[in-house]
């Protein structure tokens, strides 16, 4: 059996369309086509997207540079603010008091990780939870948890999004997410239960876990650990989420790009698996669009958008 390859470029690219109202299929533009302009031209209300980046990592500067372009190409305002690493927390608290009170932003994202001079849960704490599109402020990850509404983690959102693709109910599946960090695990779970998924959620140190794997119709591979899920651990046709990510030594001193899962194996067993690059990872910065529309509705009073 050869794995179905699930494009996280072409699903990504469909979902900024929905945010921007730009679809090409009539039968998506008549539901979805044009949210930001109605917004716009009803409401004169333009979602806003902040992204404070603190210190001059590369990786960062790119996702940056990402989420600058992609939010205007959305028709969305964009802002950026730079500081330097050795910026004085009480200054980065200064910018994001601000930025609570600007009316022109609607969601606000600090790119992690900062220095550690910096204390990062204070700093995800000062967010007004209302304009927290990331979903790591304590009161969307505990509404979340609830199974109220929420401003979800963009990269679990993508992760449901992407196995959709695949499965358009996921009800009574037999899940399991190994990994449980709040930024991927943990959000993802709930998710999951939201909808109405069987779970399980496993970490590097859980015991028999290729035995929990192989009975799993939808795995998700969020450990950190390369090419840790390997194909004798996947039920045959199960549906493959990779969410990891690290830069492994290559053939002639190159570098390349591995996931949390053995890839090659893991094909020749899934029904369906992301890539690594350009799975998971393509959908992060859509979903931050979809935040950002969400959040900027929301905090308005007006109706949930179309996406």
């Amino acid at each position: 059996m050869t794995a179905r390859i699930i494009d996280g470029k072409i699903i990504a690219a469909e979902l900024r369309a929905r945010v921007a109202g730009i679809i090409i299929a009539a039968e998506l533009r008549a539901r979805v086509a044009g949210e930001v302009a109605r917004v716009v031209r009803e409401h004169g209300i333009t979602p806003g997207l902040a992204v404070v980046l603190v210190g001059s990592d590369p990786a960062s500067e790119i996702y940056v540079r990402s989420k600058h372009k992609q939010t205007q190409a959305a028709g969305m305002a964009s802002f950026e603010h730079v500081l330097p690493a050795d910026v004085a927390q009480n200054d980065l608290l200064a910018l994001i008091a601000k930025l609570n009170h600007d009316p022109a932003v609607h969601g606000i994202l600090v790119q992690l990780p900062l220095p550690k001079s910096v204390d990062t849960e204070t700093i995800i704490n000062a967010i007004d939870p209302a304009k927290d599109v990331d979903g790591l402020h304590p009161n969307n990850a505990g509404r979340l948890a609830g199974g109220f509404a929420a401003l979800s983690p963009c990269t679990p959102l993508g992760c449901i999004i992407l196995t959709k693709s695949v499965h358009a109910s996921l009800q009574g599946m037999n899940a399991i997410v190994i990994g449980r960090s709040n930024l991927v695990g943990r959000p993802l779970v709930q998710l999951l239960l939201n909808e109405n998924a069987t779970v399980t959620i496993a970490h590097s140190r859980s015991r028999e876990l290729a035995q929990l794997c192989a009975r799993a119709d939808l795995v998700y591979a969020a450990v950190g650990k390369p090419e840790m899920v390997r194909g004798d651990w996947i039920k045959p046709g199960a549906t493959v989420i990779d969410v990891g990510i690290t830069r492994l030594p290559g053939a002639d001193g190159k570098t390349r790009l591995a996931g949390d899962v053995a890839f090659q194996e893991v094909s020749n067993v899934a029904g369906a698996i992301t890539p690594v690059p350009g799975g998971v990872g393509q959908m992060t910065v859509a979903c931050l669009l979809v935040n950002t529309l969400r959040a900027a509705c929301a905090i308005h009073g007006l109706a949930k958008p179309g996406v």
